[in-house]
């Protein structure tokens, strides 16, 4: 037998191993993500939580969805990249009936509208303008796509929307400074403080995007949880249609984000096509078409039969009636609160805190009081660094849908109810919050609810989760 060689039938003997000198690139979790896990974490250790961090509806699947998506279950084709001409022209119809006459052929589908996101600014290939305070994935998006992100703040109660005179500023400034700066991302309604930007506002960053040759993007995925149907959301589109990319999914109004599926709206005329091509082109190396049973029931969805638009007015409500309570409670702690009008965000301010809450708890910056609030009470929230803001900005983003129902038959009492906070396991997670709150701005021996052996605070049994 040669040297070193393996008998017949026998395993050849393994290679050396070597440790890899290769290094990873470091991308960290997105924090709405990962203040879930660590909620997670604190259930398996049987701490009681307070789920507040994590942006999802909250509300159950409509059976006319499951429906239609189980009657496309045996669709296993890829499918065009674009997405389906079904599915494609129940989008256009979804924007004809908001005031967007559109093309089918300028509406491209993907798995998810986060995903159709980083397929644009891939194809812009330029620094981005981003809300301050804007979604946590606009800025990670945009340093993924090699390029930068460029913060700008928004005017007060107009979330979503940079301050179109501070935009054109800061648009001077960048691109003498040698930066690129392509496009602007906007939020209507917003994401992470639940207000709306009004049409002046939106009419003035149209001025402004024109002025400094800007492609828009606007996200209007909370577009139909406006909490006054009667209020108009002014879509960019309306006013600077050549330069405007809308984009929507089902994740927020039908509570399908796990459905993983989007559409985007491009602009009509020579820049729209060349950006579709291009982002089909990225698209098809990428993910190449979305899940066929998705785009059936999606293409459903979009026609907005009247059981769905009963659904949503429902779910309307039910975030209407949460978000407010949950404001109320922050206000009677003595926190800055403006009464949210979309969505099923808080965004609360306890600057006029700060001194307590330094003296108390050594509290400098928000990720100090997320963290005190996650490891000493249970309670999940995001710091508004997380979203752009300044580290010793003292708000934090609030997203109370998860309190609506341990399992789908208390969320559908939930969604039905005259009053959901009202409900025993509402009402308890609102006591709690209040609870937390008390404890947290009391002076020392004030105040303070019971606690366990271990340190923690005890937990009403209708406020764990």
């Amino acid at each position: 037998m040669p040297a070193g060689s393996a008998p017949a039938g026998d395993h050849p003997l393994p290679l050396p191993v070597r440790p890899v000198a290769t290094t990873v690139r470091q991308v960290p979790l997105s924090p709405t993500l990962a203040v879930n896990e660590a909620l997670a974490r604190k259930r398996r250790a049987g701490t009681p939580v307070l789920p507040l961090g994590f942006g999802e509806a909250g509300i159950p699947i409509h059976p006319a969805l499951t429906r239609e998506l189980a009657a496309a279950a045996g669709r296993g084709g890829y499918g065009p990249v674009a997405g389906s001409a079904p599915l494609r022209a129940a989008a256009a119809g979804y924007w004809d009936r908001r005031g967007l006459p559109t093309d089918p052929g300028l509406v491209v589908c993907g798995p998810g509208s986060k995903a159709l996101l980083f397929g644009l600014l891939m194809a812009l290939d330029g620094d981005v303008v981003v809300p301050a305070p804007s979604w946590v994935s606009y800025a990670a998006q945009i340093s993924l796509a090699g390029v930068r992100p460029v913060h700008v703040a928004t005017s007060p109660g107009e979330g979503g929307v940079p301050n179109p005179a501070l935009l054109a500023d800061a648009v001077v400034r960048a691109r003498a400074e040698g930066r690129a700066v392509k496009a602007v991302v906007v939020t209507l309604p917003d994401n992470p403080t639940g207000t709306l930007a009004g049409a002046e506002t939106v009419r003035r960053l149209c001025e402004v995007a024109r002025d400094h040759d800007l492609v828009i993007i606007s996200d209007e995925i909370y577009r139909d949880l406006v909490h006054d149907p009667a209020r108009t959301v002014h879509s960019p589109a309306r006013y600077a249609p050549e330069r405007t990319v809308v984009t929507t999914a089902l994740s927020k109004h039908l509570a399908a984000g796990g459905w993983r599926l989007g559409v985007a709206r491009l602009p009509d005329g020579p820049f729209g096509h060349a950006l579709r091509a291009s982002l089909l082109g990225l698209a098809s190396e990428i993910w190449s078409a979305a899940p066929a049973p998705m785009q059936h029931a999606a293409a459903y969805a979009f026609a907005e039969p009247p059981e769905l638009v009963e659904h949503v007015d429902r779910s309307r409500r039910l975030h209407a009636a949460v978000t407010g309570a949950v404001a109320d409670r922050f206000a009677a702690a003595g926190a800055r609160v403006r009464r949210p009008e979309a969505a099923f965000y808080v965004y609360p301010d306890l600057d006029p805190l700060r001194d307590r809450l330094r003296a108390e708890h050594g509290v400098a910056t928000g990720a100090d009081l997320t963290g005190l609030l996650l490891e000493r009470y249970g309670m999940g929230v995001l710091p508004a660094s997380a979203f752009g803001e300044p580290a010793e900005a003292l708000r934090m983003r609030v997203a109370p849908s998860l309190l609506y129902g341990a399992g789908d038959e208390q969320r559908l009492t939930a969604l039905a109810a005259p009053d959901p906070t009202a409900l025993p396991w509402i009402a308890g997670a609102l006591d709690r919050l209040s609870e937390i709150l008390a404890d947290l701005t009391a002076p020392s021996g004030e105040g303070a609810p019971a606690r366990s052996a271990s340190g923690q605070p005890t937990v009403p049994a209708t406020a764990a989760s």
